[in-house]
């Protein structure tokens, strides 16, 4: 009997933090309107944070499920990476997600799902599908173009070419000129931590990669993943895309959202810079008082958000638009995407994690760069070095440790904002290139576009191989 996409279910697995898990609902959302039935396997605590964005689709094919959070009762874990600073957690956290398995294990076999896409931080699911005689699918939560140079540096150990940690050494084999230094370097390259032993392994039992990111965007890095880890791959992106309700992502802020939404309407357009950090940054007091001099100096409008850090008190303005001030702070979530798909935003400083890059690639936003500790160093030079769309503040320490960066100083924040909000050629080039971004973007997710057809092959390979098992 022939079977239909209604009959293929699929569970998901995200990493226990906002930046994977949303990715991995809006894939989960894309996937389920095509008829797969979709199943998000989380914690009880995340579950929460996930529920809100659930509740803005109508498609019943999207369901949540939920296993125990179990770590060591001497370290008491919190179950999301926001939940604790990360520098204190972050080896234990990664251990615990290893105790996950048996419960995912039980929910697994009451279910019977045809295919696990689990975030590469999963290895131990390779192993799972591999039993039990279906796929495993591994989603990347960064881009094509980090991921092969970080593998290359680490491959060929590039950083010890040099004597020092500022020397810049060159990544061979790509036709931009990629130059980096070793003091941009994340642990996971230099000295993979024991938590990722695992993974050169699982991702030969894996039967995929899906990746948020478009074939235009990147298509040397995207053909050099496939020719470099022989290994079928999916573009899928911008994953967010499905989520184009602009009356939706505003109201999901509340008051505050609403706030300062009427304060951008009475801007000019691209006249406002919106500074986010995302929500694992940390800062010390002293980089925050040169952030707020240089933001303040660059006499541009801006949108500061903020977390709830305690060196913040006192080193930026209070919650809202301060009497005298060029700017307007919120304090915790704010509606990024929206915010950046208004008229008035004429510029994005950001922290480079992948999902806030693709976020102003997708909106046509220039931006200011900052990259703090992972992957967010590569991703700079991917939007500095290949794309042309942004310019660097000079923050070359990755670190998760705020104490451990070297302090940014007013003037160098303040210059380069002048440098994408301000006139001349350079600047104008740059947000030609961010508006031919937007507009690939938005082909690629579009009816025929690549990253729509992508997606559609993805699910009828899916679909192929629950059919072969059941005639097997």
């Amino acid at each position: 009997m022939a079977s239909s996409a209604a009959d293929l279910h699929i569970f998901f697995l995200p990493l226990l933090a906002p930046g994977h898990m949303i990715p991995m609902l809006d894939l989960s959302i894309l996937i389920s309107a095509r008829g797969p039935r979709s199943t998000i396997v989380t914690t009880p605590a995340n579950a929460k944070l996930l529920r809100p964005s659930l509740s803005d689709t109508d498609n019943p094919n999207i369901h949540l499920l939920t296993i125990p959070f179990t770590s060591d009762e001497s370290i008491q874990l919190p179950e999301n990476l926001t939940g604790h600073p990360i520098p204190d957690i972050t080896p234990e956290f990664f251990a615990s997600l290893c105790r996950l398995e048996p419960h995912f294990e039980s929910l697994f076999l009451t279910h019977r799902p045809d295919c696990i896409i689990s975030d590469i931080f999963y290895p131990w699911t390779a192993t799972l599908a591999k039993r039990y005689g279906i796929p495993r699918i591994a989603f990347h939560g960064t881009s094509y173009f980090s991921f092969t140079v970080m593998s290359v540096i680490s491959l060929l150990r590039l950083y010890e070419s040099v004597s020092s940690f500022d020397e810049p050494f060159l990544v061979p084999g790509f036709r931009h000129n990629i130059k980096m230094t070793r003091s941009q370097m994340s642990s996971i390259v230099t000295s993979p931590p024991e938590f990722m032993a695992g993974f050169p392994a699982s991702l030969k039992e894996t039967y995929g990669t899906v990746m948020n990111t478009f074939h235009e965007l990147e298509p040397a890095y995207a053909d050099f993943f496939k020719s470099f880890s022989d290994m079928r791959s999916w573009n899928v992106g911008p994953v967010f895309l499905c989520r184009r309700s602009v009356d939706s992502l505003r109201n999901r802020g509340g008051a505050a959202a609403c706030e300062v939404f009427r304060w951008l309407d009475g801007k000019d357009a691209g006249s406002v810079l919106y500074v986010c950090f995302g929500s694992l940054a940390r800062f010390t007091a002293a980089q925050l008082r040169e952030m707020r001099a240089g933001l303040e100096a660059a006499g541009r409008s801006f949108i500061w958000v903020v977390t709830d850090d305690p060196e913040a008190e006192g080193s930026v303005p209070v919650t809202g638009e301060e009497e005298g001030s060029v700017g307007f702070v919120i304090k915790g979530w704010a509606p990024q995407l929206a915010i950046l798909e208004h008229e008035a935003l004429g510029g994005f400083l950001t922290h480079c994690g992948w999902n806030s890059c693709l976020e102003g690639i997708a909106a046509g936003v220039p931006m200011v760069t900052w990259p703090l500790f992972a992957d967010q160093q590569f991703n700079e030079r991917f939007l500095v070095d290949v794309l042309g769309v942004g310019v660097s503040v000079g923050s070359v320490v990755n670190s998760t440790r705020p104490e451990e960066r070297t302090v940014v100083v007013a003037e160098r924040v303040a210059a380069a904002v002048e440098a994408v909000m301000g006139e001349g050629e350079e600047a104008e080039e740059r947000r030609r290139k961010a508006r031919e971004m937007k507009e690939a973007a938005a082909r690629a997710v579009g009816e025929g576009g690549s990253s729509e057809v992508d997606l559609g092959r993805m699910v009828e390979e899916l679909m192929a191989l629950k059919m072969n098992r059941m005639k097997g």
